[in-house]
């Protein structure tokens, strides 16, 4: 079965690590990547059964809300197999 996957996107290092904590915390998801983006952004991974991963997303938007800025988040349940080669969405093993 294939894995729902989330992204946070947030502004600043701290506010994402706010973010993955409380995301892996609240869910039973896998975190899979960190990237900067550019101009303070930072988006994190994480690949799990589409509940779980909403719940994680959701955890993680609240959490770093709190101590900075949110700037996107998604949820896509069942993602294309042809995104994997282009973009580092597969979760650490």
């Amino acid at each position: 079965m294939q894995e729902a996957l989330g992204v946070i996107e947030t502004l600043g290092f701290a506010t994402a690590i706010e973010a993955a904590d409380a995301s892996v915390k609240a869910a039973n998801v896998r975190f899979g990547e960190w990237q900067k983006v550019g101009g303070g952004k930072v988006n994190i991974i994480f690949r799990g059964d589409i509940a779980a991963v909403k719940a994680a997303v959701e955890a993680g938007v609240a959490a770093a809300s709190q101590i900075g800025e949110v700037q996107g988040q998604t949820v896509i349940p069942r993602p294309s197999p042809k995104l994997t080669p282009k973009f580092p969405i597969e979760a650490k093993k």
